[in-house]
């Protein structure tokens, strides 16, 4: 079976689509990061040396630091898909993330975002 191809797209990539998602809405790269950093676990310096270095998504997730335990709250429809039933690990990390940038951009308050309330 043939893996999908998000899994050898580099995450800078899709990075700036992220932060022009957030920006249009008003939301900044900082609140970006802010996701990025606690759905992995990486500090700032490692997101970005990961960027630079055009680390793909299956790599970028398979050495995440620390992926936050709370990231299983997260619920709901990407690409048409429930991000709660995707079977495939590495795939509902990307959707997890996916998801995580649609609440960004909806306005969502970040402590609601990061589960934490």
């Amino acid at each position: 079976m043939t893996k999908h191809r998000i899994y050898t797209t580099s995450v800078a990539s899709v990075y700036p689509h992220y932060v022009a998602k957030a920006e249009k809405k008003g939301r900044t790269k900082s609140e970006v990061d802010e996701i990025i950093r606690w759905l992995t676990g990486y500090h700032q310096d490692e997101l970005e040396a990961r960027l630079e270095r055009r680390t793909d998504f299956e790599t970028f997730f398979a050495e995440a630091p620390g992926l936050n335990p709370s990231r299983a709250l997260i619920r709901g429809v990407v690409c048409g898909v429930r991000v709660e039933d995707i079977e495939e690990p590495t795939m509902r990390e990307i959707r997890y993330l996916d998801k995580l940038i649609d609440e960004l951009a909806k306005g969502k308050a970040m402590e609601k975002i990061l589960r934490e309330r």
